[in-house]
């Protein structure tokens, strides 16, 4: 798997904070709070968008490779690797973003204005 043409070039995420950005190392939500019971806390909305985002084996494979590459990547180049539109990766990006699993952000690009992600956490764990 190499990276296409339309690989973001250093000079380009300059523009981007999320280059500075760190990679958490874990993401870690209680199912079960003392102090809550059993009833619904502000970790179960979270624990349903992270479920629901993993369900797609795209944004699996999204996760996994903007992971294996340990930088921030385009939309462009997302699509190029996995073989498909930037629209489906795109539309699958934001649903990740939503969940609270990547950070994405706009920098300058050669034709317009790039959305780059990168992963948020390296592990995520839910305490039962």
């Amino acid at each position: 798997m190499e990276l296409s043409e339309t690989n973001i070039s250093n000079s380009e995420l300059t523009d981007s904070e999320l280059k500075k950005t760190e990679v958490n190392e874990v993401l870690e939500l209680d199912l079960y709070k003392e102090n809550h019971g059993p009833n619904m806390n502000n970790s179960d909305k979270q624990i349903e968008d992270i479920a629901k985002a993993l369900t797609s084996g795209t944004r699996r494979s999204i996760l996994r490779l903007i992971q294996k590459t340990n930088e921030a990547m385009d939309v462009s180049n997302i699509a190029s690797i996995l073989n498909m539109t930037e629209a489906n990766i795109s539309a699958q990006i934001k649903k990740l973003q939503e969940a609270g699993l990547i950070y994405c952000d706009y920098c300058s690009g050669n034709h317009g204005v790039r959305k780059i992600s990168k992963v948020k956490f390296n592990k995520v764990i839910i305490n039962i």
